[in-house]
């Protein structure tokens, strides 16, 4: 990817659009990908497409919390405003700051105001309202989680050659939806088939 310019703004932005999205997080962060998605890939043109998958999924495979893709989303766009790790010292300054500011952004509001509503939520767990919170939350994460899923299968170019991402995707849904299989077997399986090209 091409560098990037990035002012005193933009990061006060990238901190401001990550604590926007902190606060609509319900299911946790992987749920606000979409909108990442439309901010920094096609709005801002921080990210490509590929530096944004490959942010997902390197996350997602690795071991730790799910919260990691933001942190090398902030990376990436650090290193792309400083042109590339090439740049030196300011290369890796620059991606520590887009790193840190993605990742404070992401956790400070989210963290604050679960403190605050799960302290509430246990002194009133008896009350209506909090039981059908509680309940009506549920689909919202998972229809959350299907548009992920959409954006992620749905970010190339040639449905027809991508016909194998396509069936993985599928198989990989009711083998979760259906079955007690650890997620890192699936993810292992995945894995080999696309070191194997099939994928």
């Amino acid at each position: 990817m091409n560098a990037i310019v990035m002012h005193g703004d933009d990061w006060l932005a990238l901190f401001g659009h990550f604590a926007g999205l902190s606060l609509l997080g319900v299911g946790g962060a992987i749920t606000t990908t979409p909108e990442m998605h439309r901010y920094l890939v096609q709005q801002q043109h921080w990210l490509s497409q590929a530096q944004f998958g490959t942010s997902i999924s390197l996350a997602q495979a690795a071991p730790g919390p799910n919260i990691l893709f933001v942190a090398l989303m902030g990376w990436q766009i650090g290193v792309n405003a400083a042109g590339g790790l090439g740049a030196g010292p300011q290369a890796w300054w620059l991606a520590l700051l887009g790193m840190g500011l993605a990742m404070a952004g992401s956790l400070l509001p989210s963290c604050i105001l679960n403190y605050l509503a799960t302290r509430w939520a246990h002194r009133n767990r008896e009350l209506l309202a909090v039981r059908a919170f509680k309940t009506g939350m549920a689909p919202i994460v998972v229809g959350l989680l299907l548009a992920i899923g959409w954006l992620l299968s749905a970010a190339h170019d040639q449905p027809a050659r991508d016909w194998p991402l396509w069936a993985l995707t599928a198989a990989t849904t009711l083998l979760v939806w259906k079955t007690r299989l650890h997620l890192l077997w699936i993810m292992a399986a995945g894995a080999l088939l696309g070191v194997l090209g099939l994928v």
